[in-house]
């Protein structure tokens, strides 16, 4: 399965990812290396915490063209 991350700075040198298609899966490293390896670790786990909360496994994401 492919999915789309973000990652962004957290303003103490660490960098947050997130994987939006699956709310609450978030993750964080020192280096993109690893932070990368930390939300596949994530995403792993997060389909079992989100079954057991009674929770789909994912919500819909699209991508969207707006002028700027």
């Amino acid at each position: 399965m492919k999915l789309i991350v973000t990652l962004n700075p957290d303003g103490t040198g660490m960098l947050v990812v997130e994987c939006p298609a699956i709310p609450g899966c978030i993750s964080q490293g020192a280096t993109e290396e690893e932070v990368l390896a930390n939300i596949r670790e994530a995403v792993a786990a997060c389909p079992e915490a989100r079954a057991e909360n009674g929770l789909p496994l994912t919500v819909q994401v699209r991508e969207i063209e707006v002028p700027v």
